[in-house]
This record gives structure tokens, sequence and C-alpha cells, in this order.
């Protein structure tokens, strides 16, 4: 690959950069500090601060792009996103000893196009609402939906690797790693294919019909774990799983360190957020035997994101392998401490409204973690804060300072 002199240039400061903060004692630290949480052995609440809008970042060029090659410029805008976060509002970040050259692996999702009609809210930041068409009306429709395939590119991955080595020679040293890290929240696939509406109603008036449609789906999500595991093509090495970090002594206890590229060495993430408009027993019917059969796939899990759970963690509990469990903005916080027991992880999504507001009270931020904090130490509870979703800092980056300030003191405490 051809790389331009300038290109290089500006990729090795970066790295350069990156690895003076990355081989700082401070990152074995947190990794072992995340390690205990992930063990049930919390020291203290962790924090991350993730899902940012990065459009209202940029007050001082930060994270301006100079590299003129596309590969070159991709490597470029992910170290300048990870050094803003370390300088920024590192929290409890952790940054590996090296720069990864990512394995050019593709999924092929479940084999249906989106067909959608948007209406954009907000041109700079890319939000939009969306009305989805209804692609899967009757039982034929069903057969639209294709078993996941995954493909690896070897001869791009060589190429990849080879590429960033060079150009970081001396500088960073380089490893492989990437790969599929599975979703298995098929509901949020499905909702784009039918539109939410449509689901809600034939759950209630076609639940035979919604079963086989999820039949489908699961048994395709299956399809691709089980191919990804063949080609050793999923994503064994990742520090994070929707958003947070996951060493452990089972299958990450070092940076680097996995057990192997296949499922039952690596995390998964699931989730069901439209379900948060339905009662527990719908959860119980439609959701529970589904992502059940795809998490015994795997090592580890993530479950839940914006989804209210608090009302429902009898049933998260029986799905396999489920280790962190989301508690949203929309749960009663209390009530899910008293109900999640010691061994899994609280994994609370404090309200990023209060960074999005026309002012920004640190007071009422302290003041709700507090509250989290109190509701999972009355509990015996092991938490994790998690900032994320943030669609707006109404052009204040120095909001998510404040926040990571006043987060680390609470937890800290």
């Amino acid at each position: 690959m051809n790389i331009p002199q300038n290109d290089r240039e500006v990729l090795r400061k970066l790295a350069a950069e990156y690895m003076e903060y990355a081989l700082l004692p401070v990152q074995r630290e947190k990794m072992e500090l995340w390690k205990a949480l992930n063990r049930g052995e919390m020291r203290r609440p962790m924090v991350v601060i993730d899902q940012l809008p990065w459009n209202e970042l940029n007050n001082h060029g930060e994270l301006t792009c100079l590299c003129k090659n596309a590969f070159c410029r991709g490597l470029e805008h992910d170290l300048r996103q990870t050094l803003y976060k370390w300088k920024h509002f590192p929290v409890d970040m952790v940054l590996e000893p090296y720069i990864t050259a990512r394995k050019c692996v593709y999924n092929s999702g479940y084999g249906i196009a989106v067909d959608e009609e948007t209406l954009a809210l907000d041109k700079t930041s890319g939000v939009v609402s969306h009305s989805y068409v209804n692609q899967i009306q009757t039982e034929d429709d069903i057969e639209k939906i294709k078993d996941v395939v995954v493909t690896c590119d070897e001869e791009g991955t060589g190429l990849w690797f080879e590429t960033v080595r060079d150009i970081l020679d001396g500088v960073a040293p380089v490893r492989l790693g990437g790969g599929v890290q599975f979703h298995l929240g098929i509901w949020d696939n499905l909702s784009t294919y039918m539109g939410v509406e449509n689901i809600f109603y034939d759950l209630c008036d076609r639940p035979e019909f919604i079963h086989k449609v999820l039949e489908r789906m699961t048994a395709s999500a299956i399809a691709g774990i089980e191919q990804a595991n063949k080609l050793g093509a999923v994503c064994n090495t990742a520090l994070t799983c929707h958003c947070s970090y996951i060493f452990t002594d089972e299958l990450l206890p070092d940076f680097g360190a996995s057990k192997g590229p296949v499922s039952q060495n690596s995390w998964a993430f699931g989730l069901a957020q439209l379900f948060t408009s339905v009662s527990p027993a719908f959860t119980e019917e439609f959701e529970i035997p589904y992502i059940s059969r795809m998490a015994e796939c795997f090592g580890m899990l993530y479950y839940g994101c914006c989804d209210r759970l608090d009302d429902r963690l009898d049933l998260v509990k029986k799905i396999p392998h489920v280790k962190k469990v989301s508690c949203s903005p929309w749960s009663d916080r209390e009530r899910f401490a008293e109900n999640i027991g010691p061994e899994l992880i609280m994994s609370n999504k404090p309200t990023p409204a209060f960074v999005a507001g026309d002012s920004f009270d640190g007071d009422v931020i302290q003041k709700d973690l507090e509250r989290t904090v109190e509701a999972a130490r009355r509990n015996n509870v092991n938490l994790e804060f998690i900032l994320k979703d943030i669609s707006t800092v109404r052009y204040q980056p120095e909001r998510l300072t404040q926040w990571a300030e006043i987060a680390m003191k609470v937890a800290e405490g």
C-alpha cells in the first residue's frame, strides 16, 4: 500500500503520544479494578463515558484528521478519538500497550435491507426519525431472513497488519485483533424490518407468527456464530462489550490474553429494548427462550441497554452466562439493586439528559449518582456507571469533563 509521507508522520506522532499514556502504571491498575468488579469483588464503582456526540467536541481541532489516504485516515480517526477521551474524561478507561490492526472480517446480517422513510432532525449530528416498512407480513416473508454469513479476508487482513506495522515501526508494537462481537438483540433488527407498532400488534394478534419469525432469526444468528467459530473469527481480545470493560480471570485476564477466537471464550451482548413497553410475561415468552439459546454459545453475556429490567430481573437471571445487566434510566434503580443479587454486575446508565439540558447542574448529577451508589451499597451489589447515548452536550465539551470529575469523586468516595 502506498502511504504518503505526511500520513506516516501524522500517525507516528499520534501513536507515540498514545504509547506514552498506554505504558503508564495506571492502565494495569485500572485493569485490575475491572477484574475485581467482574468477579464480584468490587473495590469501588467503576466509571465509563462512551457513545459521544463527536460532532460537538472538536472546538480546538483535536479531532480534525489530516491524513489523505483513506486507510490511514481511519486509523488516525480512532487514535484521535481515543486520545481525546483520555485527555478530557478518562474516568476508568484502559489503554492497551500496543496498537491493534483489525482483521478484515465481515458479517452479512440477516439478508434483509431496511426499507424506511426518514425525517432528519439534526443535520449536524445525523439524528433522524425512522418510519419502517413492514417487510415480514406473511409466513412466506419469513423466508427473506437468511442465515448470517461471516467471511474473512485473509489477504486483506495481512495487508492491513503489515501496513500498520510498517508505518509504526519503532514507535508502537502492533497486534492483530478484532473479529465479530455478536449483537444478539434480534429485536433491534426485527423492529427495523417490521416496525415497532406492527410488532406490538402481532405479539397480541398473531403470537404464533411471531414465534416463527423468532425461530428463524435465532437459527440464523446461531448459524453465523457457528461459522465464525469455524473460521476463528470471533472477537476475543476486545477490552469492552457494549461499552463495558470485560477483563475477567476466566476469559481475558490480561491485555490480549484471550483463550482463542471462538464464542465460548468471548462475550456477546443481548437486549430487547422495545420490550420496555410490554409486560414481563411477554419477555418470558418471546425473549428469554431465544436469547438463551444464543447465549449458550458464549462465555459471558452483557444483557440490556435502554430497556427497563428492574421488574423482570428474575427472568434475566435465567439467561445462560449472563454477567452484567443494564440498569437504564427507565429502571427503578432501588428495585433493581434489591433484585439483582451479588452474582451479577449492576451496569447503571446515568441519564445523559443532565449533560444535554439548557444548563449544567453538577449538584443534581452528584446527588443522582450518590443515590445509585447508596442503593447498591445497601444491597451489597457490584456497580458500574456507563454514561452513554449522549446525543448532545450543547456544544460544550467541558460538560463531559465536569461530569467525569463528579462521577470519579462519587465512585472513589
